[in-house]
């Protein structure tokens, strides 16, 4: 089989959904391609700061998420062994370039909402790119002016490019949702001579609650990183049972099995972006491809959505002029 397309992108995550938005919005026609049978929507929320939320209303989705999700005020870091309020951040002062806006928003109805607003028939499902061959020597050939890869941390097309496997930042997160109703964001953090712990408790569209554990490697570093639900739940409960505030604990003790996962965090150095091929003739990368990085800088998301948006407008530029030329 062979399929025709100008641009093609790797990878229906945030960073290609929104490349591919981006173009269309442009007036530029592109082929997502997903491996996964449908939109891959497990995971949580994330904070979605100033700079995404000017993404999302280059694209025109900006509003309709800001409907589903609060706006957050400030942060307000906490120790969870003496209870005392430490350094706080208001999100209310203007910036240099006026307010900052900060929302939690959950990584699904972003997905949803970035799809909808595609074509139909512009993602491609069930469709994995195993390797990329300049002789396109494959059984499905596609033939195409440009080739985003935007296929995360294992990405294909950053191997192609000549770009190493991530490297594990010698952490994991363990992530988990509940369903409670929670009136203000806290983030805390609690140190000891062995390890760092730090819980992030954010709103979630008012009653949904996110808490992030990032354990440090000198838990991990003794024992292979636990995959069951029920001893990372336990084991984040004994980490907090000396809190002097029990609300996380509680919290915690009501989290269902199905809601916890651990996952170990990695990222790319800086050295290997600054002088590595980002690209590579009509080919290159975006989003966590291009720049994977820990839960705790807190522009992961966002970061992916604004390469989607420059890179649309770069591409519908390029291509554009192309066509004039060529007529």
């Amino acid at each position: 089989m062979e399929l025709a397309e100008d641009v093609v992108i790797v990878g229906a995550g945030i960073a290609g959904l929104a490349v591919s938005l981006g173009l269309h919005r442009l007036g530029i026609k592109s082929l997502v391609l997903e491996s996964s049978a449908n939109l891959r929507v497990t995971g949580f929320a994330f904070a979605t700061w100033t700079n995404a939320w000017k993404a999302l209303d280059a694209v025109g989705i900006g509003d309709y998420l800001r409907r589903q999700h609060e706006r957050i005020d400030g942060v307000v870091a906490t120790s969870t062994i003496t209870g005392q309020m430490g350094a706080q951040i208001s999100f209310k002062s203007k910036g240099k370039h006026g307010d900052h806006e900060v929302r939690i928003v959950k990584r699904k109805l972003l997905l949803e909402a970035l799809a909808q607003e595609l074509p139909q028939g512009t993602i491609r499902f069930c469709s994995k790119v195993v390797s990329i061959d300049e002789s396109n020597y494959f059984k499905l050939v596609i033939l195409m002016m440009v080739l985003i890869g935007c296929d995360g941390v294992n990405s294909v097309v950053a191997k192609w490019l000549g770009f190493k496997t991530p490297v594990f930042t010698e952490r994991s997160a363990i992530r988990d949702v509940q369903i409670l109703t929670w009136a203000m964001a806290t983030v805390i953090s609690c140190c000891n001579s062995l390890e760092m712990v730090s819980v992030q408790v954010l709103p979630l569209a008012m009653i949904n609650l996110y808490i992030g554990f990032s354990l440090g490697f000198a838990i991990l570093q003794t024992k292979k990183p636990e995959e069951n639900p029920a001893n990372l739940k336990q084991f984040v409960l004994n980490k907090l049972e000396n809190a002097a505030d029990q609300h996380l604990r509680t919290v915690v003790e009501a989290t269902e099995l199905d809601n916890i996962v651990s996952s170990p965090l990695r990222y790319r150095h800086p050295w290997e972006l600054i002088w590595g091929n980002i690209s590579k003739g009509n080919v290159c990368v975006a989003g966590d491809a291009l720049h994977p990085m820990t839960p705790d800088i807190g522009q992961g998301g966002c970061a992916a959505l604004e390469d989607g948006i420059v890179l649309a407008r770069c591409l519908a530029q390029a291509l554009k002029k192309q066509v004039i030329v060529s007529k």
